[in-house]
């Protein structure tokens, strides 16, 4: 190594990301240093300077950013808290890297700066920090989108992101942070459309660039253009076989068109590929087992839930509390289970940062029969409806998320009808609430059921056809739908 030539060290770059940071290690001071500059300079080079006169804080952004792209953390590099923390002690007043650093905490949706005031500081300090120095126009567009999330204001942050973009179109972290916070807010042709424009803007060469199509794809499935994600993200993973989102894109593919055996084989094929992506496997897992209990599997799918489905990240426990909630409406109990998975949520019945994860907290807590608990939700959340500032979530919470909650307390109870009610003039506002197709399908789920139920009620029959029809139209030939439609009709006969 001592002997490569110059040329060969900037080649390098071209793999530019986690790989180069792993051949740091092993080089000698010479050449570890002469690749930081290589670092520092690569950014420059794409128009996306960082401010910072610490190389090494530059090397570890690069570090976490691509541990971010991959939903992966790297255990060689310490992963993602070992890198956050290694950056703060190289360049302690790092602009971007506190944008990092908190935006990721944010879009994690595992604590409210309301209440947490350790990750509010943390926003300020970025905030602060990027008031008193000379940082580019990008990277304080950067930290006011980092600071209206906070807010919980995400179109605006959005609107700041795509402003970043216009300008700065191979700027990962605004298209990744843009991505999730339209992902929140169930914005599907938004969180499409802004990868689209970009995409021109990105060349082979482009660091990262073969996860565009793994973005791409899931703004395409979300959209309803079926076969064209497929085709996206399979051309992502030729690129980049163990690209786990270009694979969560083939499994909502195969779960919305109901192509139930081909995903189940297009998931076992792959598995060994994108379970090392930690960070996404777990969901990548739950969509597996949606799959078993599409064909009645429920033991099968329940296996996946104990080994797989871990409550460790926010989406592990939305998705750990979605199927418990799938498999009781199939008349599974999982009682026990739900007691555990309480567990986990009570420590967020008050965050309130986002309708979807409110709505899978009380899911949680109706399984498990703690009353006080589903009460205190629902009620902390039309305190927060009354004067909701300029939070999004907050401003949708009285026109959808409290009547969906309500909804959920009359179903528990057996009140169907009151159930119906409520949730089913609000089923084409429940895409407001996040989320993807296959997750919000539950609620679709939950109307056929109580629609169903109701025999004696006409107008409730009449509902049930045409929520089974539309179902059908969109799901052809899904078991599950067939299996509603056949209880439907036993039920009026």
């Amino acid at each position: 190594m001592h002997h490569l030539s110059w040329q060969l060290y900037c080649s390098m770059l071209n793999s530019w990301g986690v790989e180069r940071v792993r051949l740091l290690k092993t080089w000698d001071p010479f050449l570890k240093r002469a690749l930081y500059f290589c670092v520092s300079q690569a950014w420059r080079s794409e128009g996306l300077e960082l401010s910072s006169s610490s190389n090494e804080a530059c090397k570890l952004y690069d570090a976490i950013l691509t541990q971010y792209v991959k939903w992966r953390n790297d255990e060689t590099l310490g992963g993602f808290e070992g890198c956050i923390s290694a950056l703060h002690a190289a360049d302690p007043n790092f602009v971007m890297g506190h944008v990092i650093s908190t935006g990721l905490e944010l879009v994690a949706t595992t604590s409210s700066t309301r209440l947490d005031e350790r990750l509010a500081g943390a926003v300020r300090r970025t905030v602060e920090l990027a008031g008193c120095q000379d940082i580019s126009p990008r990277e304080r567009l950067h930290v006011r989108a980092m600071e209206l999330f906070s807010h919980g204001n995400f179109p605006k942050a959005c609107d700041v992101w795509e402003d970043i973009l216009v300008d700065h179109p191979t700027d990962m972290l605004a298209l990744k942070f843009a991505h999730d916070a339209y992902f929140y807010m169930g914005a599907q042709v938004q969180m499409r459309d802004s990868v689209a424009r970009v995409l021109p803007h990105w060349k082979p060469h482009t660091p990262l660039s073969s996860y565009l199509k793994g973005l791409y794809s899931f703004g395409l499935m979300e959209t309803r253009f079926y076969d064209q994600a497929e085709k996206v993200a399979m051309e992502g993973l030729t690129l980049t076989p163990d690209d786990a989102w270009s694979v969560h894109t083939v499994a909502h593919v195969c779960e919305m068109k109901a192509e139930i055996d081909k995903g189940l084989t297009f998931m076992e094929g792959r598995e060994k590929d994108w379970q090392v992506s930690d960070v996404l496997a777990s969901h990548n897992y739950w969509h597996w087992a949606l799959y078993f209990i599409e064909k009645e599997q429920y033991e099968a799918a329940l296996q996946i839930y104990d080994s797989e489905v871990a409550s460790g990240s926010m989406l592990d426990t939305v998705d750990a509390c979605s199927l418990l909630y799938r498999l009781e409406m199939e008349g599974v109990c999982a009682k026990d289970r739900w007691r555990e998975l309480h567990q986990v949520t009570k420590a967020h019945t008050d965050d309130h940062v986002i309708l979807f994860n409110d709505l899978h907290f009380l899911m949680a807590s109706l399984g498990a029969n703690e009353s006080g608990a589903s009460q205190r939700l629902v009620e902390g959340l039309k305190e927060l409806a009354k004067e909701p500032g300029d939070n999004q979530q907050h401003q949708l919470a009285g026109p959808v998320g409290v009547p969906i909650c309500q909804a959920m307390l009359e179903y528990n109870q057996g009140n169907y009808s009151q159930t119906v009610e409520l949730l089913y003039p609000l089923r084409y506002r429940i895409v407001d609430i996040g989320g993807s197709d296959a997750q919000r399908d539950l609620f679709n789920q939950l109307l056929i059921h109580i629609c169903s139920s109701l025999c004696s009620v006409l107008c409730c029959l009449n509902s049930s056809r045409c929520l089974l029809v539309e179902r059908d139209a969109a799901r052809p030939n899904s078991a599950l739908t067939d299996r509603l439609m056949q209880r439907a009709l036993a039920l009026h006969v």
